[in-house]
């Protein structure tokens, strides 16, 4: 029982399978640096990538990096602790940005029982092989399920889990959310009519009922992943059309906090069984632009307002939504939990280590480690931290 835990407690640590890390909440648990010198932690290696605004993952000793080069999307394996190429998939892509921003795919890539799953910005999702980079089977999902282009392509990175392959896919005709089948890629079932957001789902356990979490552009929905049946939703979305939900939803027992911007606010929703209960709802709490919050100790880090207005980075109260602290201006970015420390990087490249306390914003060491722009969630695997730019993609060490 020992050895067990132990192990579960190694893989935890060395790989980030998946957006937001093992768990899809941002959390990490294995070893981490106190603090690092005057000029940054060392680079442990650096290569020139694609287009994409997709984090990397790790699983087993490989990184694998969604972006794209030239007319292609493109799988790819590296070793990653040395950066060196492992293999390489590749298909044709004719996606393109109508607001002239990145056009390379969005979702970060899923590896779950030895094979990659990615959903790429014109929502074809792929099986790969994570040893060989073989492909399994595809799906071009906006062709079969007639789907409206977005404002951004495709974006929520799928979930898997039971031999199933979830993904808000944002269909006609009762398609909004589609499983499939995650060996051969057959379709399982379909549910709801929402169109697609850039949320990623998770998953949640409530009174012994596993629940897939989907923030939809209409808002939450809790369904059942083996039959798609739907237990509890609640609409939660702008008025305005020129608009998005993003952030994933943070499940912290039977609560599950949502945030969204443009006048749309937060809220924090208690389950019990298939009904929700608002405990508080606040459009100046904690409005996530698209950067999931993390939850400590009952409070709540993330980033308040809007990408383009200089956000705030904020700690609030869980189960009040009462603000603790506020750096004003502090602009956009992502957080991670590390044990009882954050893990910030902004856009513009710098990178921070902050102690997660709600008395106060409390930085321990910065370092500006690439130009901007930086959005993509980074992966943080047995103390080496992963992230890209618009053009490079660089490894940390991060470890004691």
């Amino acid at each position: 029982m020992l050895c067990t835990a132990a192990l579960g407690c190694s893989v935890a640590a060395a790989d980030w399978p998946q957006f937001l890390g093992p768990s899809r909440n941002g959390v990490y648990s294995g070893p981490l640096a106190a603090s690092w010198p005057s000029g940054g932690p060392r680079t442990v290696w650096r290569k020139s990538i694609g287009q994409g605004l997709a984090g990397p993952v790790v699983a087993g000793g490989r990184l694998i990096l969604f972006h794209r080069l030239g007319k292609q999307e493109v799988v790819e394996a590296f070793d990653a602790r040395t950066g060196s190429a492992q293999w390489r998939y590749a298909y044709a892509t004719a996606y393109r940005d109508d607001f002239g921003f990145d056009e390379g795919p969005r979702s970060v890539p899923v590896v779950a029982n030895g094979r990659v799953y990615t959903f790429g910005a014109e929502g074809q999702l792929h099986a790969i092989d994570l040893a060989t980079g073989r492909k399994i089977w595809s799906e071009d999902t906006a062709a079969r399920f007639r789907v409206r282009k977005g404002f951004f392509g495709a974006a929520g990175s799928p979930l898997v889990e039971d031999g199933r392959v979830l993904a808000n896919v944002g269909g006609s005709d009762g398609a909004g959310i589609v499983a499939f089948n995650a060996d051969t890629g057959a379709v399982l079932w379909t549910a709801t009519n929402h169109e697609a957001s850039y949320s990623s789902p998770v998953s949640a356990t409530f009174g012994g009922q596993t629940s897939a979490l989907f923030f939809t552009r209409e808002g939450l929905v809790g369904l059942d992943p083996a039959s798609g049946k739907i237990r509890f939703q609640r609409v939660w979305r702008s008025r305005s059309q020129a608009s998005v939900n993003a952030a994933s939803p943070v499940v912290v027992g039977d609560l599950v906090f949502v945030s969204a911007s443009y006048e749309t606010g937060a809220a924090v929703l208690r389950v019990a069984g298939n009904t929700l209960t608002e405990v508080w709802a606040s459009d100046e709490s904690l409005s996530n632009h698209y950067a999931t919050s993390v939850h400590h100790n009952g409070y709540l880090y993330g980033f308040h307002g809007r990408q383009e207005f200089g956000p705030s980075l904020r700690c609030i109260m869980l189960k009040t939504g009462k603000v603790q602290w506020s750096v004003d201006r502090f602009h956009a970015g992502t957080v991670t939990l590390a044990g009882d420390r954050l893990l910030i990087l902004r856009e513009d490249g710098e990178l921070l280590l902050a102690q997660a306390t709600p008395e106060a914003f409390r930085p321990i060491a910065k370092a500006q480690i690439l130009p901007q722009t930086v959005r993509a969630y980074p992966a943080l695997a047995d103390g080496f931290l992963y992230f890209r730019n618009d053009d490079t993609l660089v490894c940390l060490d991060l470890r004691p």
